[in-house]
């Protein structure tokens, strides 16, 4: 194969940020290091290499308007270690961590058009509100102090192109709350729960300034396909029925820069199916799966 009939080297001629994605690390038999490109039309890739320590649980943000950066998580203890994605897609190896050490469950976004933030998670001390803010150069900051209801797997996005949302999630029982995010990065208080409460579901960018969570857990017990759309002013929208297979720990992000993915997760096992999300915000039913099964992954877009 050339390297311009290869989707994944290609070099697209669309404008715009987030034209490709990247899902990496998870759990399988154990923590793996693996990733898997995302195409300009939505293709993943197989299996690439692993670069940097294997882990789960982690969160992956966009910084510097074309890259990603992979941060946290768990191997057999909590992690702060992060990785950089280049604008071509290539994981780094570890960074030395910074922050408290703590699983994301596939939080991080980006925000100030060039910027990046992690918050919230689970630590050894029970639910997290810390935040770290990411440098347009990748670099992460120590802890800001938490605001908002601590809790862990919830989700996270970008909308309005430059400012950022936190919602859902765990805090004893399931959530619905939602944390807004601003242009600077300051995390608001909560906002009144709007949608089913649940935990360890998937966010994408769509629209190029609009978003979308799906899927997940309700009451640690049973997964669900049910989805919420964020409008460009943060707003979460009441329910929409489930399209594809149910799952949770499932994971997304952005590609051709208004269009979404969601990938892997655990439904009655561990699964590599994928579901396509349009610029207008459906879902589309299954993809059949490419590369190893996983859950727990992070995801990002980058290019």
């Amino acid at each position: 194969m050339s390297i311009l009939s290869n989707p994944f080297f290609y070099t697209s001629t669309a404008a715009g940020k987030n034209t490709r994605g990247i899902f990496a690390f998870g759990l399988a038999d154990g923590v793996i290091a693996t990733s898997n490109l995302v195409s300009t039309s939505g293709v993943v890739s197989s299996d690439v290499a692993a670069v940097g320590s294997g882990k789960r649980s982690g969160g992956g943000a966009t910084y510097g308007e074309d890259k990603g950066i992979f941060a946290f998580g768990y191997v057999s203890s909590f992690i702060s270690i992060s990785n950089l994605v280049s604008n071509s897609g290539v994981v780094a190896t570890d960074t030395t961590g910074v922050g408290t050490a703590r699983t994301m469950g596939g939080m991080g976004c980006g925000y100030g058009e060039d910027k990046g933030i992690f918050a919230f998670g689970g630590s050894s001390g029970g639910t997290s509100n810390l935040s770290n803010l990411v440098s347009n150069s990748g670099v992460v900051a120590s802890d800001t102090a938490g605001v908002g209801t601590a809790r862990w797997d919830a989700c996270s996005l970008t909308y309005g192109t430059d400012k950022g949302i936190v919602a859902f999630g765990y805090s004893g029982s399931d959530s619905n709350i939602s944390n807004l995010i601003s242009n600077s990065g300051v995390v608001a208080s909560d906002t009144s729960g709007v949608g089913t409460s649940r935990q360890a579901a998937a966010s994408a960018g769509y629209g190029e300034d609009k978003g979308i969570m799906a899927y997940g857990m309700i009451n640690e017990s049973y997964n669900t396909g049910i989805s919420n759309l964020i409008s460009n002013s943060g707003v979460v929208a009441s329910d929409t029925a489930g399209v594809g297979t149910i799952r949770r720990y499932v994971t997304g992000c952005t590609y051709g820069s208004d269009k979404g993915i969601i990938a892997f997760g655990y439904a009655s096992d561990i699964t590599n199916i994928s579901n396509l999300i349009s610029n207008s915000g459906v879902i589309a039913s299954d993809t059949s799966g490419v590369g190893a099964s996983a859950w727990g992954k992070g995801a990002t877009s980058f290019a």
